[in-house]
């Protein structure tokens, strides 16, 4: 009888087991990153002061259904001229839920950076970036963008990276071009690409 006891409740033990593996394994895997559904680069041209010259421009990347989730992000084609210099802002939103993810990232900056990356800016690059934001924090939702005057190629791609949960002490993490910026840790809540043209 003991024996018989002691079987059956092994077996309870392992049925109470093969269900809670099975709860582990939900297919929709907690995420506690931001829900991206479009980003705006928005463009306005700076004078040797610093001054905001003309009207600001902007190009955008947006998927529906969330960049980091969908298969068929609509990318604008970023198009900038030889031997300017802009002041680049940021701004992200969850159109599912209607949320404007540039004031959680503002209000978070310390768990929050983008990197810049891509041909435009790392293996042959034409323009540099420098982080600008308001404040002690590197973020990257503003930053000052300036073109080469005689750059050897006129296209190229800029690679955006949001990262969360970085650790902001990490050497090298404070270049926005860091290429090992995986290496900080965090996970990625943005990475989409834009080709960027230049011209005179």
């Amino acid at each position: 009888m003991k024996t018989t006891n002691k079987l059956y409740l092994i077996a309870l033990a392992l049925v109470s087991f093969s269900f809670a593996s099975c709860d582990s394994d939900d297919p929709v895997p907690e995420n506690d990153g931001e829900l991206i559904t479009d980003v705006t680069l928005t463009f306005q041209e700076l004078d040797a002061s610093g001054n905001p010259v003309g009207t600001a421009f902007d190009f955008t990347a947006s998927d529906s259904e969330g960049i980091e989730v969908g298969t068929t992000p609509t990318i604008e084609t970023v198009q900038l001229t030889k031997g300017k210099t802009y002041q680049m802002t940021i701004d992200v939103l969850n159109s599912i839920e209607g949320e404007d993810i540039t004031e959680e990232i503002r209000e978070e900056a310390d768990e929050h950076q983008f990197y810049f990356l891509g041909s435009a800016l790392t293996s042959s690059p034409f323009m540099t970036y420098v982080y600008d934001d308001e404040g002690s924090e590197l973020i990257g939702l503003k930053g000052i963008v300036t073109v080469q005057l005689n750059p050897g190629v006129n296209n190229a791609n800029m690679r955006v990276i949001l990262r969360h949960d970085l650790d902001k002490n990490y050497p090298g993490a404070d270049n926005p071009n860091f290429q090992d910026f995986a290496m900080a840790g965090g996970e990625s809540d943005l990475d989409i690409t834009f080709p960027v043209v230049v011209s005179n």
